[in-house]
């Protein structure tokens, strides 16, 4: 049960311009009204002498994660640094603070260096056939070398492979797996060995099904899960990140593909049209959900509000929370608000438990324990 809302007239927040902070409020997930501290970046939960008070009221959260999204990533593929840099900023700007970077044409290791921007994993580039996916976006490659080319990017990233598992084959004219399944299975093994997890990109039925037989470790989008793929998802522990709000584009792809693929123009809207109740299975078979954008590309950045709205649709808020929040963290073996985790939380003036997307609005902003926005 939720508890009440604090009383208060209005929230307060204070400036703030270097050295050790203080807030107070109600910690997430928790639900209870506590102080924490930030000092030298670290979060600790002992009083810091001199520390400058920065929020006595509000909901505090760890900040929220993407856990799919494309920095470096445009319309024509790799774009250059500026264009990086807004990226990461848009979406710091909602709040999230901790980006699994589901495949990029270009290395953005440089924004690790810079001060206020979000935490990057990344998954090195899309693992591709050639003519199957989006022009200059993926390494593009014959079946028989997808083992080598995943322990190649498995040691590009930062413990994730991003394949695609399934796209547009013109000579069916629908939706077809790209990969052989015992290749497939080689190559999830190939990059478990380099301490490398690998999820794939799933629109319809038959590649989710495959893959996860094959053993991978997360399923993008999902569509075209069933009751039977989404019970050994469960089984297995394989995760879902359901990009629900990018599912939206479904019916102008239809309505683009329709007159040269009527098959596939036709999927797609099935597709669109069982997108929530694909999540419901997933959900009520015990799988774990993580809220992700598919921010890149032709998607903008910034869209977790959206994306939080969408998951609250189906699955409730709290859940929803937990899916760009504290569990998406825990799932990527990335702190919460623990004494000597990071200090990257955000501050938010609504009860998000109430309104999921609120956590997308935040008052306050701390990236390693510098206030980088705040409401005044």
């Amino acid at each position: 049960m939720i508890p009440p809302r604090l009383p208060q007239s209005r929230p307060r927040h204070h400036g703030f311009s270097g050295g050790a902070i203080h807030l107070r409020g109600i910690v997430l997930p928790e639900g209870e009204e506590r102080d924490l501290w930030i000092t030298d970046g670290v979060m600790s939960d002992q009083p810091v002498e001199g520390a400058t008070t920065i929020s006595e009221t509000g909901w505090i959260l760890p900040g929220l994660v993407d856990a799919h999204c494309h920095i470096g990533l445009g319309p024509d593929g790799a774009v250059d640094d500026a264009t990086c840099l807004a990226q990461a900023r848009a979406d710091r700007d909602t709040g999230v603070l901790l980006i699994r970077d589901a495949g990029s044409p270009r290395a953005t290791t440089f924004i690790d260096d810079l001060p206020g921007l979000p935490r990057l994993m990344r998954a090195g580039r899309h693992i591709a056939r050639p003519k199957r996916y989006i022009k200059n976006y993926a390494v593009e490659i014959e079946p028989e070398d997808l083992p080598a080319e995943v322990a190649r990017q498995a040691a590009a990233g930062d413990g994730w492979v991003k394949l695609i598992g399934d796209w547009i084959d013109r000579t069916v004219g629908d939706l077809t797996p790209l990969w052989p399944v015992e290749l497939a299975e080689e190559a999830i093994a190939a990059a478990h060995a380099n301490g490398a997890k690998v999820t794939a990109h799933c629109f319809g039925e038959e590649s989710p099904a495959q893959l996860v037989a094959a053993g991978i470790d997360c399923v993008e989008h999902g569509t075209g899960l069933d009751e039977a793929t989404a019970a050994e998802m469960a089984r297995r522990g394989v995760a879902l990140v359901p990009t629900l709000d990018n599912i939206e584009i479904f019916p102008g792809i239809a309505d683009q593909a329709q007159p040269r693929y009527p098959l596939y123009a036709a999927h797609m809207r099935h597709l669109y049209e069982r997108r929530d109740h694909a999540l419901a299975l997933a959900l009520a078979a015990g799988v774990d959900v993580y809220a992700g954008t598919d921010a890149g590309g032709t998607r903008p950045h910034g869209t977790i509000g959206a994306e939080l709205a969408a998951l609250e649709r189906v699955a409730g808020a709290e859940i929803a929370l937990g899916a760009a929040s504290w569990r998406s963290r825990r799932w990527l073996g990335r702190p919460c608000l623990e004494p000597g985790a990071p200090g990257d939380l955000i501050v938010v003036d609504r009860d998000p438990r109430r309104r999921a997307r609120s956590a997308a609005e935040p008052a306050i902003i701390v990236v390693g324990g510098a206030v980088v926005s705040a409401a005044r």
